[in-house]
């Protein structure tokens, strides 16, 4: 198959799963067909997938990776020994795991193509990724505390691993529980990371953006935490807005 020929197969395959889309006509547009593909991987459930689909699905987000590029650990440049700035894409980062700022469902984001890392680290990772968290939240019986982190494997991602942790959502002013909590997701991060043999962590800019933790509080409070309790792992602070990228920038080296 071609990359294109994979997308459409695709699109049927995940359109007939679900009665109300069977007749949905499949775009002829490559970037409408880009968008509805991710939709569709979006609103899925976790439920069973069969072989055949998944081999498709496989094949065809590593061939989209692989023209995305792909960044690697140890091509960067330290900004001091064991930390690193690398602003990107962190779905294009080959390293020992990268982190998911999830929400307590953990089961990713189910908005079709919406901007947050959740949802491009679980539509990039493949449908997999949101079965296997289904089963953990399963196993523990309720919803994922904030401040704690879960590991599971990458599938489709160029890096071994994903952390999974919630950070606190900020409503009015931050708090001292607040700021305990962003720490403790660092923290647990890089304890689940030791555990499993982990070398290199990239983490992205947990509870910014929609949960409303202040950047620049934040970015402090990531690089203190880090610096103390990192050990011998290699941290990547990956960033995506030019403003945190300063932050980032001021505050190490």
């Amino acid at each position: 198959m071609t990359q294109a020929q994979r997308r459409v197969f695709l699109i049927k395959a995940l359109l007939e799963e679900q009665s109300q889309y069977r007749d949905m006509p499949v775009p002829a547009g490559e970037s409408e067909q880009r968008r509805l593909l991710r939709s569709l991987m979006n609103i899925r459930p976790p439920r069973p997938i069969g072989e055949d689909l998944l081999a498709v699905q496989d094949e065809y987000l590593r061939t989209e990776a692989a023209a995305r590029g792909v960044t690697d650990i140890a091509d960067l440049t330290p900004a001091e020994p064991g930390l690193y700035l690398w602003q990107g894409d962190i779905t294009t980062l080959r390293c020992g795991a990268i982190v998911n700022a999830a929400n307590s469902g953990l089961t990713g984001c189910y908005i079709p193509c919406h901007g947050c890392i959740d949802n491009a680290i679980h539509t990039f990772a493949g449908m997999r990724l949101r079965l296997k968290c289904a089963e953990l939240v399963g196993r523990q019986g309720h919803e994922e505390p904030a401040g704690r982190a879960k590991l599971t494997p990458a599938y489709d991602l160029p890096c071994d691993y994903i952390l999974h942790t919630v950070g606190p959502i900020i409503y009015d002013r931050v708090t001292d529980r607040d700021r305990e909590l962003l720490a403790s997701c660092y923290r647990s991060c890089l304890e689940l990371a030791r555990k499993n043999g982990i070398r290199s962590v990239a983490f992205c800019c947990i509870s910014t953006g929609e949960f409303r933790f202040p950047n620049d509080l934040a970015a402090e409070i990531a690089v203190d935490t880090v610096r103390r309790y990192r050990g011998e792992i290699e941290v990547i602070f990956n960033v995506f807005k030019d403003t945190d990228y300063r932050l980032y920038r001021d505050l190490l080296g």
